[in-house]
């Protein structure tokens, strides 16, 4: 298997309180891979050292290695504006820029002056496809995209981060704060999205997990109890505590 990312080690700690423990973890390209675990167990700081946004935290230390393509991120000289180019993020609560629908897609793309006017109106098209937001703002792309519903604004920010065509995609419980209807269309999205990137979820909704990933990491208090595919991990988990933790006796 073609190992996008490898987690090798890896601890990190806020002062005295360590909150990652030893991590070990490959994840391999064009997969959806699903974090899970009760809060405070390490599945959101994990993705902010993947993205490096655990850089802007005063007080943290960290050991082992994060390997990008086989490049250290922690311990080497990768540049992080250039990381950030090749891992998009979207987090829990959607965060539309005060533009309009159209701008919020074409601003990444026009800050790096790479697409010419025609590029980026086919690359915008192209981005709130895969995002499946194209049909309902199609003919309202000059709105502000503030207008626009919970679940419409988060697709935006998704369709966002693919315009910058991110080889990994991270997702820090995006569908939190969503309907039904708008967390389908997401996973529907995501389902469609791994055969060109690379997939992060995190999520606390088992249910999700279950539906939406290939692999899955269970998470508890800074360790990593169980990994696998998810059908074996949510059919016959080798861990207790993972079963006790799907069938929802804690979290």
């Amino acid at each position: 298997m073609d190992v996008k990312v490898a987690i090798q080690q890896l601890r990190l700690s806020f002062g005295k309180k360590e909150v990652l423990k030893g991590i070990d973890l490959d994840i391999v390209k064009n997969r959806i891979y699903g974090l899970m675990g009760p809060s405070a167990s390490g599945k959101s700081t994990l993705i902010s050292v993947i993205n490096k946004m655990i850089s802007f935290e005063d007080g943290v230390t960290m050991s082992g290695s994060v390997l990008l393509d086989g490049e250290d991120i922690i311990n080497g000289d990768i540049d992080e504006v250039s990381l950030r180019k090749r891992i998009g993020t979207v987090f829990a609560t959607p965060t539309p820029l005060p533009r309009s629908i159209f701008e919020n897609v074409a601003f990444g793309p026009r800050l790096n002056n790479s697409t010419s006017r025609a590029e980026l109106h086919a690359l915008v098209e192209q981005s709130l496809r895969k995002s499946f937001l194209w049909d309902e703002v199609k003919d309202r792309l000059q709105e502000s995209a503030m207008k626009l519903s919970g679940g419409q604004q988060q697709r935006l920010c998704l369709a966002r981060t693919l315009a910058l065509n991110p080889e990994i995609i991270l997702l820090d419980e995006p569908c939190s704060g969503l309907d039904p209807i708008s967390t389908a269309k997401i996973e529907e999205a995501l389902a469609e999205l791994k055969d060109q990137h690379t997939i992060i979820l995190v999520s606390n909704n088992t249910k999700q997990i279950a539906r939406a990933t290939d692999f899955v990491a269970f998470f508890y208090l800074g360790e990593l109890i169980e990994f696998g595919a998810t059908d074996k991990v949510f059919t016959t988990p080798a861990v207790r505590m993972t079963e006790e933790y799907i069938q929802g006796k804690f979290g």
